[in-house]
């Protein structure tokens, strides 16, 4: 599939979603307000509907078409990234002050998920743009490092068959490209940092 067709099917799916999780959070809301006292049923549900709208708003923009000129602010990435946190196996540290082009945005986001996959204790993971580049920095106690998918990352080739739960590996290169960036992963045994 080419990569600009999966941001469109990425993109519907996301819209096609977000209306009934919506949904379910504005009921969920009414029957607080009628019931006052909200079990611990009634949290978990909220909670669960909370997360899985920022999982949906989060995959709207890494998996989704972004033109040119979007534009997208760090207030709306922090208002999903710090919901994917609570109670997680991570800790994400935004520091990126100015709207950033929101191609830009799909590949740090991209990149989260990368080092994600590659963090099974969890750990930290800082993002900035110092003069203008991006610089993405992952943190843990253990790394499990694939290396057919991280050398495939930094020189760009996509030539590989990749799992449902590698398509950020697979997409991240494409989507690189679209942005006018370039990789340059660094690795040690405590710390990837990533820059594009």
């Amino acid at each position: 599939m080419r990569p600009d067709l999966a941001t469109l099917v990425g993109s519907r799916i996301c819209h096609d979603l977000i209306s009934p999780i919506g949904a379910i959070g504005n009921g969920l809301e009414l029957l607080a307000l009628t019931d006052g006292n909200p079990g611990a049923e009634m949290n978990l549900i909220a909670d669960s509907v909370q997360n899985a709208n920022a999982r949906i708003r989060f995959y709207r923009i890494a998996y989704g078409a972004a033109s040119t000129e979007q534009m997208l602010g760090s207030a709306d990435v922090l208002s999903f990234i710090s919901v994917l946190a609570r109670g997680g196996r991570f800790t994400y540290f935004w520091q990126v002050a100015e709207d950033r082009p929101r191609r830009e945005v799909r590949c740090a986001l991209l990149l989260l998920q990368c080092f994600e996959a590659a963090m099974p204790v969890g750990g930290d993971i800082h993002v900035s743009v110092i003069d203008g580049r991006w610089v993405l920095s992952a943190e843990c106690l253990r790394f499990n490092i694939d290396p057919c998918l991280w050398d495939r990352l930094a020189t760009g080739d996509t030539a590989f068959t990749y799992s449902a739960a590698q398509v950020q590996f697979a997409l991240l290169p494409c989507m690189l490209q679209e942005a006018g960036r370039a990789l340059k992963v660094k690795m040690s045994s405590d710390r990837i940092v990533v820059s594009f």
